[in-house]
């Protein structure tokens, strides 16, 4: 059963890979609708026509740090899709003074030494490793039978999804994350849509810090299920007063 704050509270969206800002616009619009505060982000690298050739993994940190600086924004609450939950981690890491809270929705993890490839088997981790290779350096966006196939989009939401995607700088996927604190000291909610959880996610769930939440709609829940997904989030600020 979710709940919905009253007090008025900061929410950061940070998008999946090959995605900006905008997949974000009826969750923004949702919570901007019942008195929130709401920054979605669009990483470096992630606009159409962007040159990515620079951007790293700490690039992208970097953005969201600047976003919560230069808008002097404290009791956050940070969302992270997918992808980003490498970033949003780390984000957290270095400003746990400004996050109130961290949501990973169907996110990977961050751990220290590691990259977000090194969560795929050997096999997967080359094929992906030789597409970002054979793309100059960006990890190629599915198409909309990728999409689509297993999660929860029809095919008319998987095209609006995939006509907006952008390739995706290929560093950020293959650098490795650099955590200062142990992940089990975050204030988090993990939101399980279509990723089984992996050892290191399920390792969470014996963490007092740590929420979990499941929607059974498939990876993109903000396309698939946004209404759900608004609620799982505003119980999460729920949890950070």
């Amino acid at each position: 059963m979710t709940t919905e704050t009253t007090i008025p509270t900061t929410f950061v969206l940070i998008p999946g890979a090959w995605m900006g800002a905008w997949v974000w616009e009826n969750i923004t619009q949702q919570l901007r609708t019942k008195g929130h505060q709401v920054y979605p982000v669009t990483l470096s690298g992630l606009s159409k026509d962007a040159d990515s050739a620079e951007v790293s993994l700490t690039t992208h940190v970097s953005d969201v740090l600047a976003v919560l600086e230069d808008n002097d924004l404290h009791a956050v609450i940070l969302v992270g899709h997918s992808y980003s939950g490498i970033v949003v981690g780390q984000v957290t890491d270095r400003a746990p003074e400004r996050i109130a809270h961290t949501v990973y929705v169907d996110a990977f993890l961050p751990h220290d030494g590691k990259s977000l490839l090194d969560a795929f088997d050997e096999p997967q981790r080359s094929d992906e490793l030789k597409q970002i290779e054979d793309n100059g350096g960006r990890w190629p966006a599915p198409n909309v039978e990728g999409a689509a196939d297993g999660h929860g989009l029809s095919k008319e939401q998987a095209e609006w999804l995939v006509a907006r995607l952008v390739d995706h700088p290929g560093r950020t996927v293959t650098d490795p994350a650099v955590m200062n604190r142990l992940l089990a000291e975050q204030e988090a909610t993990y939101i399980v849509c279509s990723f089984e959880d992996s050892d290191d996610v399920a390792a969470m769930r014996n963490e007092p810090n740590w929420t979990f939440r499941k929607l059974e709609v498939g990876h993109w829940a903000m396309v698939a299920a946004p209404i759900e997904l608004v609620g799982l989030l505003l119980e999460s600020a729920e949890h950070s007063e």
